[in-house]
């Protein structure tokens, strides 16, 4: 635990203001988890997403998104080679530990699908042929709004349901920006950053979250948010079983990283908003009425929050 307080006091001398951001993305990490950063551009998404990357003594990717980009150029592809007249396969970025999707919704539906199998399953499929990756494994991707951009392709249902968290970074405050401007005057700080997180270690933090409980009470909570988001007015098709899952999974990785053997109600009632966000589809009529978060409030007022000793509900 002590290695992650470091990493992250290293982080936030990097990226300011981004403090619960950086802790989502290590609920994210020790969860098995996928992230999506989405704001305007210059606001820092592919900053962090290269920073937190930095951290992991492991292998790092990078695609950059656009429209000509081909689902092979992520994946990998089998090709000939003249010199050898055999064929040879040249596995793509997705085999890695920690892979940056900048700006996702630039490329076609087919290009983003194919990030579907190896977000999913953790391999990835080669004329036939299947490739592991070895965790830990983490798809850090970034998109700007869709309703402000021409040329970006939404991210359909079965991509967003892949995402652990959907994250809104939003503009830094005044003062942020002052220590921004202070920081980078001279230099760039993100050449401060050294990897001081082994594999192994995160590997082992994977399997230790996995034994963090969840009581009767915490998992009535769970599933009754669940079941609220099925069947609320303005929801057309409610959180998955995936869901279900991810906030479960979720919430033992904050509570480890809490050093507590235990989820509370409040650990979810944190998680759920980025959870089920980008997860919800509202009906037309709801859509015109509200937005996604205003219905994830609205579920989680009609739930009532389980009081538990060692929790304190907000």
């Amino acid at each position: 635990m002590e290695q992650i307080n470091k990493v992250k006091e290293s982080l936030n001398n990097v990226i300011f203001g981004k403090e619960e951001v950086i802790d989502l993305l290590f609920i994210a990490l020790l969860a098995e988890g996928h992230v999506l950063l989405e704001s305007v551009p210059g606001t820092g998404k592919t900053k962090l997403a290269k920073s937190f990357a930095k951290v992991m003594d492991g292998d790092f990717s990078r695609v950059q998104f656009t429209p000509d980009v081909l689902p092979s150029d992520v994946t990998g592809i089998r090709f000939f080679n003249p010199k050898t007249q055999e064929f040879e396969l040249r596995v793509g970025p997705v085999v890695s530990n920690v892979l940056l999707a900048d700006e996702i919704n630039r490329a076609t539906p087919k290009t983003q699908s194919s990030l579907l199998e190896v977000m999913e399953e953790y391999q990835t499929t080669i004329d036939g042929e299947t490739i592991k990756v070895e965790a830990p494994f983490i798809v850090l991707a970034t998109q700007n709004p869709v309703e402000s951009n021409y040329g970006t392709f939404p991210l359909p249902e079965a991509q967003l349901d892949r995402f652990l968290f959907k994250i809104d970074l939003g503009y830094p405050s005044e003062e942020e920006e002052r220590r921004i401007l202070h920081t980078y005057r001279l230099s760039d700080s993100y050449d401060e950053i050294s990897s001081s997180l082994t594999l192994e270690t995160i590997r082992e933090m994977q399997k230790a979250i996995k034994q963090i409980t969840l009581s009767d009470a915490v998992t009535d909570y769970l599933l009754g948010l669940v079941h609220e988001s099925r069947t609320n007015h303005d929801v057309d098709l409610g959180i998955s079983p995936r869901g279900m899952l991810a906030v479960m999974r979720a919430s033992q990785a904050r509570a480890y990283l809490e050093n507590r053997s235990y989820v509370t109600p409040d650990d979810i009632k944190l998680l759920v908003p980025y959870i089920f966000e980008h997860r919800l589809i509202l009906t037309m009529e709801g859509s015109i009425k509200k937005t996604a978060g205003q219905v994830v409030t609205e579920i989680m007022r009609n739930v009532a929050v389980p009081v538990e000793a060692g929790a304190v509900s907000k």
